[in-house]
This record gives structure tokens, C-alpha cells and sequence, in this order.
């Protein structure tokens, strides 16, 4: 019974945040003089009012599932990888250079893309991991600079080595490597359906294996894992590797599926939205998907919004903030000791018949 209150507690935290949050948002709308039901219909119509709008909600929420579902995967395994984001483009920008010097095209590049961002992103991952289990460096600090390096390289990419004449930006990819709608008349690719299956893999891989069950014990307590005789360093490194791997798929998926090119600007901020995402899914992979489309709504819904009535896009800006505040806060709630006092006095009174 504790554990299906404990279950119960991912799924309110969450859904209580989000609630808390948009009531402060119309308490703001109110403020500026706007009817709250009129913007936040608008805001509903704008992300998910046509096929159209639907397409582009998924088509935005799809960069914020790769890198979310990175953060979740290192945080199951008690390390924190705050680098996704340039795990994430570097692994764009390698598959941008291994398709600009390689004449492959079509499916044959479409897969060797997807290969390459996996493999650059992982090697992106793997440096925060080899100098935190040898060198015992803060992985934090490590993984925020590489954020910068993979954005300065980028940089010098797009603007000298391969620039689009007098434009600081790269060409575009071929168009045989584009990935294609799913459905002709919505914006997201399959870029997309990639991202959810890289969710449902590592749900299962994390949940249902073995291997699964000693990465999440090692991040639950690295101490009794190391007694158990887990080799707890080895599997720091695979959970740095692999949620690397997974940024780096996702920056290739998305050069491939929406952005086409490397300009200034791309993908900034997606790191650090996805840290937010993961903590707010309470790190579970479903969630995070979830979670990834709902933060895309806002966004493509707040332009809506703003030419329906007038209310600033930042008011969807203070919702998104306002969730993740509110869901790191009931996270932390339940730490609590008396929280933990008030749960068993309440799971006693449930078993005498009490309540």
C-alpha cells in the first residue's frame, strides 16, 4: 500500500504544480485586465486547435524529449548531467560534417546520421564521466562548460569552415537526407516517432532489466551498491555515455527533421529545459514525454494567445517557471521527515479501518 501512495505522489506532484501554476497565471491575466478563459482558450486553440497547430506542438516538444529523457536517465543513476544541450548539438554538428565531407545520401545517410549523432554525443558524454570517476571532478561544473565548447565549435563552423557565402550560417543538408512527415498535413517528422521510442526503450531498459535495476540502485545509494558488489564507477560511466547518446540522437534527428542546417542560436536553452522537464516528470521517461509536449504547448499556444487578447507570451514563460518551482517543491515536501510521519500515521489509521 506504501508503494501505491508512493506512485500516486509522482503522478499529483506534478498535476497539483500545474494546476497552482496556471491559477497564478490567471490571477496575472486578471491583473492586466484580460479575461483568463479567453487566453488560456486561445492558448489551448493555438497548440492544439488544428492538425496544423498539432504537428507544430509536436514537432517543438520533440528536441525537449531527447534532451529530457538524458537528464532522466544520468539522474536515475545519481549523477547529474547538466550538458545535454551540448551533447546534443555537438552530435548535430558532427552529423552536419560527416554529410557535408561524405557523398552518402538518401537512407543509407539518413542511418549513418543517426549513427554519428549517437556516437558524438556519447564520446560528448563520456568526458564528464572519465574525469568524475578518476578524477573525482564536480560532473556538474564539467558538463556546463562543455555546453559552451559545443556551441563555440558550432559557431566556427556555420561562420568559416563551411559558411553559406556571405551568410552566418551552414547550407542546408541534402534534401534526400530530410526526414519526412508522418502524416502529409502535420508539421512533425519522424523525428518524432524516434523520440518516442527512445522513451519506451529506456522505461523498459530502466524498469524491466537487470541491468536497469542495479543503475537505478547505484543512483538510489552508491555506498550499499558498491557493498552489494555493483561496480558502481562502470555503471556512472554507462549512464553518462548513454544519456549522451541520446542527446546527441536527438540533435541529429532534429538537423534532420526540422532545422536542416547549423545557424546561430540552435538549440539554445534545450539543456537546461530539459533538466526542468525531467525533475517535473519526477525522471520517468513516459512522464517526461508528456511533460516535453505540454512545455511545447505553452509555446506554440502563447503567440495565439497574445493576438486573441493582448496577454505578453512571457505569461506563459511564468507558467512553465511556476510548474517546475512548484513540482521542485513538492519533491522536496515529500523528503520531508514529517511527511514521511504524517504517510505512515496515515497507512496505520487506512489498516485499522480508520479512514
Amino acid at each position: 500500500m506504501d508503494k501505491t501512495m508512493k506512485i500516486m505522489e509522482k503522478f499529483i506532484i506534478p498535476f497539483v504544480s500545474i494546476i497552482i501554476a496556471f491559477i497564478v497565471g490567471m490571477i496575472i491575466m486578471l491583473a492586466l485586465g484580460v479575461n483568463p478563459v479567453l487566453a488560456l482558450s486561445a492558448l489551448c486553440k493555438g497548440a492544439f486547435g488544428t492538425s496544423a497547430s498539432i504537428g507544430t506542438t509536436l514537432n517543438k516538444a520533440t528536441p525537449l524529449i531527447f534532451t529530457s529523457l538524458c537528464a532522466c536517465f544520468a539522474y536515475k543513476c545519481g549523477v547529474y548531467n547538466l550538458g545535454g544541450e551540448g551533447q546534443f548539438l555537438f552530435g548535430a554538428t558532427m552529423v552536419f560534417c560527416t554529410l557535408h565531407i561524405s557523398n552518402i545520401h538518401g537512407l543509407p545517410g539518413i542511418i549513418m546520421a543517426l549513427l554519428v549523432g549517437m556516437i558524438a554525443g556519447g564520446v560528448w558524454g563520456l568526458i564528464p564521466g572519465i574525469l568524475k570517476i578518476t578524477r573525482g571532478l564536480n560532473e556538474m561544473i564539467i558538463s556546463i562548460m562543455l555546453n559552451y565548447i559545443s556551441t563555440l565549435f558550432m559557431g566556427v563552423i556555420y561562420t568559416s569552415w563551411i559558411r553559406d557565402a556571405n551568410t552566418p550560417q551552414t547550407p542546408s543538408i541534402d534534401n534526400s537526407l530530410m526526414l519526412s512527415k508522418v502524416i502529409p498535413n502535420m508539421r512533425f517528422t519522424w523525428s518524432f516517432i524516434f523520440a518516442i521510442i527512445v522513451g519506451l526503450l529506456m522505461y523498459y531498459g530502466l524498469y524491466w532489466t537487470s541491468k536497469g535495476f542495479k543503475l537505478r540502485a547505484v543512483g538510489l545509494n552508491m555506498t550499499a551498491a558498491k557493498f552489494n558488489g555493483f561496480a558502481v564507477k562502470k555503471y556512472i560511466l554507462i549512464s553518462f555515455i548513454l544519456s549522451g547518446a541520446v542527446a546527441g540522437l536527438g540533435g541529429a534527428a532534429d538537423l534532420l527533421g526540422t532545422q536542416y542546417r547549423l545557424i546561430n542560436g540552435y538549440g539554445s536553452g534545450y539543456g537546461f529545459d530539459g533538466v526542468s522537464i525531467a525533475l517535473i516528470a519526477q525522471l520517468h521517461p513516459i512522464a517526461a514525454i508528456v511533460v516535453s509536449i505540454f512545455f511545447a504547448a505553452l509555446r506554440v499556444g502563447s503567440t495565439s494567445m497574445q493576438v486573441a487578447t493582448g496577454v505578453p507570451t512571457s505569461v506563459s514563460d511564468i507558467i512553465q517557471a511556476l510548474v517546475i518551482v512548484f513540482s521542485v517543491a513538492g519533491m522536496a515536501l515529500t523528503k520531508l521527515p514529517e511527511f514521511e510521519t504524517f504517510r505512515l500515521k496515515y497507512l496505520t489509521k487506512k489498516v485499522e479501518g480508520k479512514v
